[in-house]
């Protein structure tokens, strides 16, 4: 563990896997996209795992014997059914709803860095019911650029008016530290996440936290519960 930079303005957090379960529903598009092409679908723990590297990710779980040529063609369809059920059963984990009070309660700000397509990330912030919350949302497609360069990372603190060197950068994947620490914040891996397989405390975060709460506990926020 580093210590925590003094005088902390915010905090930003990748989505899939930090902020939000979203799982269950791009799981759910690929049930039904395996219906669709009479492919018996795989079970949801494979898929849960890899669900932060993307839709190719995801879709190779049960197409990958065809070949990266087909499978990019079914990407568009995908995105499609995903669209349709997003949000349905996605969440936010047990935690980050009071956490990101606490947040504003203590009058910092807090951001989303993202490698999903912005269509998909706006209307799913906006289903949560947090784009009138969020200081910054950048998306995969955002920049020419995604994660795990830093330039994504780089422009949410611009928009947020961040200075990098007093911000938190919060993620469930390798790639989010790396963009981090890249662009100069300190970086927190969390293990509530997809984790992509690996071993969140590998990756040379300035910290690793088990629950939501211990970030609150580590800004020293209050509890905004009466």
């Amino acid at each position: 563990m580093n210590p925590l930079p003094r005088d902390i303005q915010g905090v930003l957090f990748d989505l899939d896997g930090t902020l939000l379960d979203s799982a269950p529903d791009l799981y759910a598009a690929l049930l039904v996209q395996c219906a669709e092409e009479a492919v018996d679908a795989p079970p949801y723990p494979p898929v849960r795992q890899v669900v932060s590297r993307g839709a190719r990710a995801v879709l190779r779980c049960a197409f990958g014997g065809r070949g990266e040529t087909a499978l990019e063609a079914l990407v568009p369809r995908y995105l499609q059914l995903y669209q349709q059920l997003m949000a349905q059963q996605t969440v936010a984990f047990e935690g980050v709803d009071d956490l990101l009070g606490r947040i504003e309660a203590g009058g910092l700000r807090w951001g989303i860095v993202t490698n999903k397509a912005a269509f998909l990330t706006d209307e799913l912030v906006r289903r949560i019911g947090w784009a009138e919350r969020a200081s910054a949302v950048v998306s995969g497609d955002t920049l020419p650029v995604k994660k795990p360069d830093p330039a994504p990372v780089m422009l949410a603190c611009a928009r947020s008016a961040l200075t990098p060197g007093n911000t938190l950068f919060v993620g469930d994947d390798r790639r989010d530290i790396q963009a981090g620490a890249a662009a100069g914040l300190y970086t927190v891996a969390v293990t509530w996440g997809y984790l992509d397989g690996g071993d969140p405390h590998t990756w040379g975060a300035d910290i690793v936290l088990d629950h939501p709460a211990e970030l609150a506990r580590l800004l020293r926020l209050e509890s905004t519960v009466a």
